[in-house]
This record gives structure tokens, C-alpha cells and sequence, in this order.
């Protein structure tokens, strides 16, 4: 059997140096807003490319405190438009919901999975932000998205949370627009073991802000000058990621170095692959094809052992969460939604196993 992904696998090389991380944290005993997660902070802002780092407890989190924050500021209000691709997950369209914003979906196109650019509306008084998500790993049209922000006055904010990493010449994912939401769930490039996440920008201003709202809204040990939230990096977790952060580059090499094998090795017609221009800008976070019978296909890699995972079978839209939203119809995002399955692609995959999967791919019969 060949799983998805197995964790255990994948955290195996790093055991030693985590288990020298948990001693230290236990040793250190500042165990919230430790020094692990100010060095995590300042190594992931480097990384990036971005003046500052904060951690938070989770991806959502981060994204929802960014629009918190320009709330604050007085560059969002309650009531106004985000727009944003009609099939990022859900986490992305809650964080909208969650600030008292409101989400306005774009149709896709079917290269990228990305917002098509041709759908983008002349966006009216109401409209104050875009986001754009890194789908799978891969960049969004983020030049052309910057532009019209800038054209239209509009906050441009990343949901970096699949693509840490990701580069578009020298300029990496979390560094392109005013802020940027990354999650560190333990399945993701940079994976913790348990839950994270961080907003990256250069405004040092909405950093100052949600370093204190992240935080019950304090401004010092007594004064709490704002209605503020308890969404900290754990610095159990920050010590992990920081030792991970060393490998993130070389392990995301291993990832196009498979991602390369599949596209040039699965020749089956009934698959459709993913469009990728072999540079950079794709970390294949996930490996994500098409296939016209969904059902047939998934039993077929059931019966040959190898595992796969389905990113997402509903778009957000369409979810009973938001019935508000219900009446919308995208049929290119329903169609990816229909027919996307994600095939095994991961650090853990030696050259055998991913010679296996493509002899099965190119075996099935639709």
C-alpha cells in the first residue's frame, strides 16, 4: 500500500533534531510567546522576503486577524466585498465571514484553478480587497492581481497557506501583496505537529496591531486596548518549525523532482494533468488531476493500493455552512469540484513507489 500520506514517514528524518527542540522548550519553560517563536518569526520573515512575521494559532486565524487588523485601521469596515476565487477551501471564505466581511466569489479557469483574471469585475464602492489564493501550492496570478489592486485601491491579501516557498523570480509566496496568511497544519510544506500559522507583511503598522489583538487585544500586561483574540503560535510548535524551515527548499526540489516524473511518465489519455511551467512558482503541495468518472477511478486506486485524497468535492458556495450563498452557480469550479483527485506526492516517496503509481495510472481504464 501506497498511503497518501503517512506523517510518522514524514517527520522520521527530522527526529532527532525535534526531540532536541521539545527538551529545550520544556527546559526553556516559556511555553506561550517563548523565544522559539520570536526566532520562527524572524527566520520565517527572511524567508519570505518580508520585513515582518507574526505566529498565530492557525491559518484561519491569521487570515482573519489580517482583515481584522485593517478593520482597526480604518482600511476595511463591516459590510464590505472581498473578492476571492469561487473554490478556495472554506477556512478561506470563513475568515472573510468570521471579520463581518463579505466573501464575492470569481469564477476559475482550468489551467491554474486560479480566479480567471477575465471574470474580474470593475469592482464598485463596496469592494475594498482581493484575495487570492496559492491553490496547491502554485502562485496565483499575482502581478496582474497587484495591478489591479493598485488600479483599484484595493487591499491585496495572500492565502499563502498551501505554498510556502513558492518563488516567481526572486520573490517568494507571502511577499507580493499587503499581508499574507500561512498555515503550518501538519500536512503542509512546512508542517508543524499540530496546529499554526503566521501573517507575513511589510506594513509595520497592521503588524504592531495584530501582534496585540492575537493577544486578548493587550498593549501591555494590564491594558488591553482592543476587543482582541487568544490565536498564539504555541512555541513547542515554533521550535519545530524552525528546525524544519532548514529543509523546506531541498524538500520542495524533491517535490517537482516527482511532479516532473508525473508529467512527462502518465500518458493516459482518460487523466488530465495539472498545468504547471516547470518553474518555481509551483511547491505541489498537492499533485491534484482530473478524471471524468471520479467514483470508478478512486475504487480503481482502492483496489491497487495506493492512497489519494480529494481537494475539494464541494465548493464552499455550495456548502450547507453558507446557504446564503447556495443560489450561486461557477461551472468551472463545480467541474474541478467534480472531478479533482490528488495522488500521492510527498517527500516520503522513493523512485520505486513513484514508478508504481504511474504504471498504475496508466493502466486504468475509464
Amino acid at each position: 500500500m501506497i498511503p497518501f500520506l503517512d506523517l510518522k514517514k514524514l517527520n522520521a528524518p527530522h527526529k532527532e533534531v525535534l526531540t532536541a527542540a521539545f527538551k529545550n522548550t520544556l527546559h526553556q519553560g516559556d511555553y506561550i510567546l517563548g523565544e522559539a517563536v520570536t526566532r520562527f518569526e524572524h527566520e520565517f520573515a527572511h524567508y519570505c522576503g518580508t520585513n515582518y512575521c507574526l505566529g498565530t494559532g492557525n491559518g484561519l486565524d491569521a487570515l482573519q486577524l489580517i482583515f481584522e487588523g485593517y478593520k482597526y485601521l480604518g482600511k476595511l469596515k463591516e459590510g464590505d466585498d472581498v473578492l476571492m476565487a469561487a473554490n478556495s477551501y472554506i477556512a478561506t471564505v470563513l475568515a472573510v465571514i468570521h471579520a463581518g466581511l463579505k466573501p464575492v466569489f470569481v469564477e476559475i479557469e482550468t489551467s491554474t484553478f486560479n480566479m480567471d483574471l477575465e471574470q474580474l469585475p470593475e469592482p464598485n464602492s463596496s469592494v475594498k480587497a482581493i484575495l487570492i489564493t496559492h491553490l496547491y501550492g502554485q502562485l496565483g496570478p499575482v502581478t496582474v492581481v497587484a495591478a489591479y489592486a493598485q488600479k483599484h485601491n484595493l487591499l491585496f491579501i495572500e492565502d499563502a497557506a498551501q505554498a510556502h516557498g513558492a518563488t516567481l523570480d526572486t520573490k517568494k509566496a507571502g511577499s507580493f501583496g499587503d499581508a499574507a496568511a500561512f498555515s503550518f497544519y501538519p500536512t503542509k510544506n512546512l508542517g508543524a505537529l499540530g496546529d499554526g500559522g503566521a501573517v507575513t507583511s511589510n506594513d509595520e503598522t497592521l503588524i504592531t496591531l495584530i501582534k496585540s489583538l492575537r493577544n486578548y487585544g493587550r498593549t501591555s500586561f494590564a491594558e488591553n486596548s482592543y476587543a482582541g483574540f487568544n490565536s498564539r503560535l504555541d512555541t513547542l510548535q515554533a521550535a519545530f518549525l524552525s528546525e524544519k524551515l532548514k529543509n523546506l527548499n531541498a524538500e520542495n526540489l524533491q517535490r517537482r523532482a516527482i511532479a516532473t516524473r508525473y508529467l512527462a511518465e502518465i500518458t493516459n489519455p482518460k487523466i488530465t494533468l495539472p498545468f504547471w511551467d516547470t518553474s518555481a512558482q509551483h511547491v505541489f503541495h498537492l499533485f491534484v488531476i482530473l478524471v471524468e468518472n471520479r467514483d470508478h477511478f478512486l475504487s480503481y486506486l482502492k483496489k491497487s493500493e495506493v492512497g489519494f485524497g480529494v481537494h475539494y468535492a464541494i465548493p464552499p458556495y455550495q456548502q450547507k455552512a453558507l446557504k446564503a450563498y447556495n443560489h450561486l452557480n461557477f461551472p468551472l469550479a463545480e467541474k474541478v469540484a467534480q472531478t479533482c483527485v490528488s495522488i500521492p506526492l510527498n517527500p516520503t516517496l522513493n523512485a520505486e513507489e513513484v514508478t508504481q503509481i504511474i504504471s498504475i495510472l496508466n493502466l486504468y481504464n475509464a
